[in-house]
């Protein structure tokens, strides 16, 4: 068994050697880190306007807030979005072509970096031939069981267009199986949008300070039991309570959408242990970590096995592509096999099932997972590093290719231990790197994500423009 992640405790460690990246072409000429073309900005009214900001004020006029997901909106962190033109490698560009290292990742998607050239070639080769059918193809057979064979837990699998709709039909799939209505989250955890699942949820729910959502009737949230991450005791005595009645217990098996949380010792082995006395069944929401952190996912890491898993993100290779799977005689009541109804007209859209599978290739390289946690763990280290030398309170840890950060003397372990975080601190410290040039979530709340092609460069570039951003924050 592997050990999850590492921490950062002392002085700083060495960095290796670069991992190689591949390039896609044409190749633009780079500009320097935190580089912009000359023309930039326009004048408005004797004011200067960046294109950022003209894209921002145009997209408020026809999409609420300006954007199509919340946390893109900066609310948290205060300021204008940036409005990305392309990306390349560990780089992404902005409107006023600005170029930063890119520790985003379209949230988790981008392992293999953007545009990878073998990622871009799937999707070019297979797009002449059709977009979408609402029919099976043979690619989408190929992806079954490509994902069959990586994660072995699943023995039948069906694909989805997100992360959303893979959890949604997780639940009812569970809910249908075991005859029970209700169902266990924890606290921060964030498993889509779906009714059940936004009460006291992570990512930008907890960005806004609102953990649960208006328009969720009461009688759906009530069948929602909402308990402490990590607190094994506290699902213990639901259980003893409610057993009879719980289909099932979903959890970010190491959470995402409150920041980078890990499970204590001894937590996923409880849930399982629980999910087996009670006969309820046990999901893995592997959406974000599922080849993020580990070739078999959290489960490959810890060895415990769940009964259904959802899946996304680095599937799709930054196309929209989901994934829900599990154990046979669960998976067999799906319609039309059986009476739990799910259906989609874009599920196993060809393209994005190009793009995933290609993506899936190049993870399977021998030391990839070796060096992308190495480079993930150096720049944990040296960001923990450089903000004890300059005397702010700071913690970091990471696991595989995903990472935290955390204005507090300590890693936190729990939903409360995230909320005690200084926001005010994160949202100085996101824009003095955004100035420099480097691109973190714009949220106290969102793990961050590095790539095979972010190189040892990237992460001493980083590094150093921290301890710039620290040197103030102090």
């Amino acid at each position: 068994m592997l050990p999850l992640g590492g921490q950062r405790s002392g002085g700083s460690r060495k960095r290796g050697g670069t991992h190689s990246r591949r390039r896609a072409a044409p190749r633009r000429e780079l500009l320097p880190l935190g580089g912009q073309r000359s023309g930039g900005s326009r004048k408005r009214g004797g004011t200067s306007m960046s294109r950022n900001d003209e894209l921002f004020t145009r997209a408020q006029r026809t999409i609420p807030a300006g954007v199509n997901s919340p946390v893109r909106a900066f609310r948290s962190v205060g300021g204008t979005p940036r409005f990305f033109e392309r990306g390349e490698g560990a780089y992404v560009w902005d409107a006023d072509g600005k170029r930063y290292i890119d520790y985003v990742g379209s949230w988790g998607p981008a392992i293999v970096g953007h545009a990878h050239p073998a990622v871009v070639k799937a999707v070019v080769d297979i797009a002449p031939k059709g977009l979408s059918f609402g029919a099976p193809t043979e690619i989408e057979v190929e992806m079954a069981e490509k994902l069959c064979r990586l994660l072995p837990s699943l023995e039948m699998v069906r694909l989805v267009s997100s992360g959303t709709e893979a959890t949604m039909s997780a639940l009812r799939l569970a809910r249908g199986y075991t005859g029970r209505s209700r169902i266990v989250k924890f606290e921060g955890c964030y498993h889509g949008h779906g009714d059940s699942l936004l009460v006291k949820a992570g990512s930008g729910a907890l960005t806004f300070g609102q953990p649960s959502s208006a328009g969720v009737p009461e009688a759906i949230a009530n069948e929602t039991i909402v308990l402490p991450y990590n607190d094994l005791p506290a699902v213990e005595a639901a259980f003893a309570k409610e057993g009879k009645h719980i289909a099932c217990i979903i959890v970010e098996p190491i959470a995402g959408n409150m920041n980078l949380i890990m499970p204590r010792a001894g937590f996923l082995l409880g849930l399982r242990t629980v999910c087996d006395k009670y006969g309820a069944v046990l999901i893995f929401d592997e959406v974000m970590t599922g080849f993020r952190v580990h070739p078999r996912g959290v489960q490959g890491l810890t060895g415990i096995t769940p009964d259904l898993t959802t899946l996304g993100k680095v599937i799709g290779g930054g196309m929209p592509v989901g994934a829900f799977g599990g154990k046979r005689a669960i998976m067999e009541k799906i319609a039309p096999l059986g009476p739990v109804y799910q259906a989609g007209t874009l599920s196993g859209n060809p393209v994005a099932v190009a793009a995933g599978l290609a993506t899936l290739k190049e993870i399977e390289a021998p030391g990839f997972y070796d060096a992308l946690s190495a480079r993930t763990k150096a720049l944990t280290d040296g960001l923990a590093s450089a903000a004890k030398r300059a005397g702010v309170p700071f913690a970091a840890q990471s696991a595989g290719g995903m990472f935290g950060v955390y204005f507090a003397a300590a890693v936190p372990d729990s939903y409360d231990a995230v909320m005690a975080c200084d926001k005010a601190r994160f949202a100085k410290f996101f824009h003095a790197m955004l100035d420099a040039g480097v691109y973190f979530a714009p949220s106290a709340f969102e793990a961050g994500f590095v790539s095979a092609a972010h190189t040892a460069e990237d992460v001493a570039a980083t590094i150093a423009r921290a301890e710039a951003a620290f040197s103030v924050l102090r």
